[in-house]
């Protein structure tokens, strides 16, 4: 006479790693948390990588409707190796003209200044000439 098998055997058993998909409950997984802590938050639609980033762009949406800033665009892409054999990019966060000065700004909501980010900070200035502002 054969055994039978239960599903508590096979979760139990070596094999159970192997699928671990036979033993989901239909539910997804959690997200997994940020390297650095930073949470994705919403706003006006938008999703901003932290809550830091989001927070500065509704002081800015306050700041253009009162005609203190102009010309807001957010995530500008930045070429920082132009004609080289690779492509090194930097994505500003933030980008405006100051109504003030008719200056154009650039901002990057930081949490944390890694050593890549101070790399790409001084190949925009050496690059481009722009002196990227942190909020």
């Amino acid at each position: 006479m054969s055994r039978q098998f239960t599903i508590e055997d096979i979760r139990k058993s070596p094999v159970a790693k192997l699928n671990p998909h036979l033993f989901e409950s239909g539910q997804k997984a959690p997200l997994k948390k940020h390297k650095y802590g930073a949470s994705k938050t919403e706003v006006n639609g938008i999703v901003f990588d932290s809550k830091k980033e989001a927070n500065r762009y509704s002081e800015l949406l306050i700041l253009l409707k009162a005609g203190v800033i102009g010309l807001l665009t957010l995530q500008v892409p930045y070429e920082l190796n132009p004609g080289g054999t690779y492509s090194l990019k930097y994505i500003a966060d933030f980008e405006y003209i100051d109504a003030m000065t008719g200056q154009k700004i650039t901002e990057d909501a930081k949490g944390f200044r890694i050593r890549e980010y101070r790399k790409k900070k001084r190949l925009m200035f050496k690059v481009h000439g722009i002196k990227i502002k942190e909020v």
